[in-house]
Formats: C-alpha cells, structure tokens, sequence
C-alpha cells in the first residue's frame, strides 16, 4: 500500500499553547482551529486545547464540528456571520461572533440574544489597515453605541497586515490607530469594553499589545510567525510529521533526465530513490532546487538528507539518495516535514508559506494521531 502518512502529535500543541501563555501571561487566548485547524484535523487537536479560553473558526461550518466533537467552551466567529438565520443559528450554539460591517450589526439589533447567552459578547472589528474587514474610524464609533445601547458587550478588534516584520511601519501605525480608538471607546461607550489586538505574530513581536485577548495560530501547529526567528528558536515544536516511504531505486546514467519536463539531468551517474508522494497529497509541486528530504535507514535509524531532484509529479517524486549507504533499505521512511525538517523551511523553497502547505494537505495521506 502506499505509505504518505500525516501523523499528528497533540503533546505538541499543547506545549506550544504554553509558550502563548508564557508570552502572554495577562490575556485569554482564542486558539485558531479554522481551515480544518491548519490542515491537522480539529478532532485530533481539540484535545490538546482544554486549557485554551475560547477557539476561532472561520464559518458556521467549524463551529458545529467544535460543538459535535464536545468542545464546550466558548467559540468565536472570526469572520461573523453569513446572513440572519446563521445569526440565529448562532445564538442557538452559543457561538461569539465578530461584526465587521453593517448587515451584521443590524442582525445583531434586530435579534439580541439573552442576557445570559455568550453571543451577547460580540467582538467589533476596526479596519486599522489592513482594508479587508472592518469598520472605518467613524463607523466603529457608532456601531459601539448602537450595540452597547442594545446590551451587548464589546471586544474592540483588528488584524495585522505585517506584524511577522517587526520593522514595518504599518504596525506601529495600527496599533496607534487601535489604542486611540479603544481610549475613545472607553471613555464615550463603555469603560469596561475589551480589546484584542495580537495574532501569533504579534505575540511574539509586541508584547506591549497582547491586550485581553491574544489569537494564536500559525504558532500552536509549531510553525514560526515571525521573519527573523525559527521556530526551534521560539521554542515551538512541529505537530505534524508529514512523510512517506521509498518505493524503488534506480541508476541514472550521466547526461540522463529524469521526470516531466526534462528540467533534471544527471552530470554523473547518481543513485535515485522514487517516494511515494506527491502534489497529490499535498508535497508542493513547485520546489526548487534547495528542497530535500530527510530518509531514515529502516534498518540503521541513521538519517540522511538528499535533495529533491526532477519535478514532482502527482503521486511520487524522486530524490537523489548518493550520499545514503548503497544497503539502504527499500522502505526507508522519508521524512517530508515535520520535527526533523522544518515546514517553513519547504515553504521556503515552494516560494510559500507554512500555512499553505499545511492546509492544503489532501485526504489521501493516512492520518495517525499518536
């Protein structure tokens, strides 16, 4: 059978869902599970999240599937919802939701939730400049008013456009905006409304701003969210290991090429293993020349690293397996990423980041939880 194994580890997550704390010991945390939690599978890490304060998902969809897998704490909306009967819907399952623009807030006043419900806490979205979602200045003003007049409690909030470069000017920019807005809003809506600014990256970045809330994502999957520190530097630890097996070898002979397009040619004669993956399992097709993978000798446990070579195809991909002893075991796991070989790192070489790889794993691989 073929062998492309995703296998998560849940231990993992939950270490790094301590290392938000440790950064952000003053705030609750909004754990992200969106997008199938990055890709992981929200059965498999809910578990490792009971000491979060609330999850985030980004449809009504998610959240049933939260709800149906027994998280009973809160939920929160992260993009609200879709039209009045998901409101009511929303009410029903005791889901928070964000409002960031005008029809929400109007579902939001034409049926308000009872008092004891945790949907009368709505999260109010500032467009501080990241201009997707959000209110303008004036706008959340007076959506704040109409909202608390109706007795709702309020989380101001916004979302960086590059809090991962902490050089970036736009940062400094919209945390100003956000401060200066909340300050309105304290004084002239409500003093006890809250605030939460910072997703993984500002975290890490300006813990000047973890406020009362902080929303982690890339970071509890072990993925770095910043530009200038690895994840082993922030003490993150992989959740997922993605990897699969060698299935045949073979001797290229010099001047030979090898898979579609002929984009790979051999100076010497080079020892080749073909693995059984590929882009359709979710191993990105666009790799450079810098992609490797690390292969464990079945026999021996030594690893060794061998780069990617050819183009990836839909269902293996060759690597160039030289440098292994000439023994080497035919199944022989591959290491794709994971703990032994950073994620970020094949981002890097796909020209992408962490999150699209993971989240765009296909459901061909088996999933093991361990």
């Amino acid at each position: 059978m073929r062998t492309a194994t995703v296998t998560i580890n849940p231990q993992a997550m939950t270490h790094n869902l301590m290392q938000v704390k440790k950064r952000a010991p003053n705030a609750k945390v909004l754990a992200m599970v969106k997008a199938n939690a990055y890709g992981h599978g929200v059965a498999a890490v809910l578990p490792a999240l009971v000491l979060a304060d609330a999850i985030g998902v980004a449809s009504f969809t998610e959240a049933l599937e939260a709800r149906h897998l027994g998280w009973d704490k809160a939920i929160g909306l992260v993009e609200g919802v879709f039209s009045a009967d998901e409101w009511q819907q929303a009410i029903d399952n005791g889901c928070s939701c964000v409002i960031h623009h005008a029809p929400q807030l109007e579902w939001a006043l034409e049926c308000i939730p009872a008092v004891d419900s945790p949907v009368r806490t709505v999260w109010l979205k500032y467009n501080t400049g990241m201009n997707r979602l959000g209110f303008d200045e004036q706008g959340v003003v007076s959506a704040a008013k109409r909202l608390h007049g109706a007795g709702y409690a309020l989380i101001l909030t916004t979302h960086f456009a590059n809090a991962d470069d902490r050089e970036h000017p736009l940062t400094s920019t919209q945390i100003q905006r956000f401060n200066d807005i909340f300050a309105i809003l304290q004084r002239d809506v409500d003093k006890n409304i809250k605030a939460s600014l910072c997703n993984s990256a500002g975290i890490v970045n300006y813990p000047d701003s973890h406020c009362d809330w902080v929303r982690p994502g890339i970071m509890l999957y072990g993925s770095s969210p910043v530009t200038d520190q690895s994840a082993s530097e922030l003490n993150l630890q992989a959740v997922m290991d993605f990897s699969a097996q060698i299935m045949a070898f073979q001797t290229v002979k010099q001047g030979a090429t090898i898979g579609y397009g002929s984009r790979w040619s051999a100076e010497e004669d080079t020892r080749t293993a073909l693995v059984s993956v590929g882009y359709g399992d979710g191993y990105p097709r666009v790799v450079n020349n810098d992609a490797h993978v690390n292969v464990v000798d079945a026999l021996t446990k030594d690893s060794y690293t061998c780069p990617v070579i050819g183009r990836v195809a839909m269902d293996m991909l060759v690597i160039d397996v030289s440098s292994t002893p000439i023994d080497l075991a035919l199944d022989s796991e591959v290491i794709l990423w994971g703990a032994a070989l950073p994620v970020d790192d094949v981002a890097q070489h796909a020209g992408t980041i962490s999150y699209e790889l993971l989240c765009r794993l296909s459901n061909r691989p088996l999933r093991v939880i361990v």
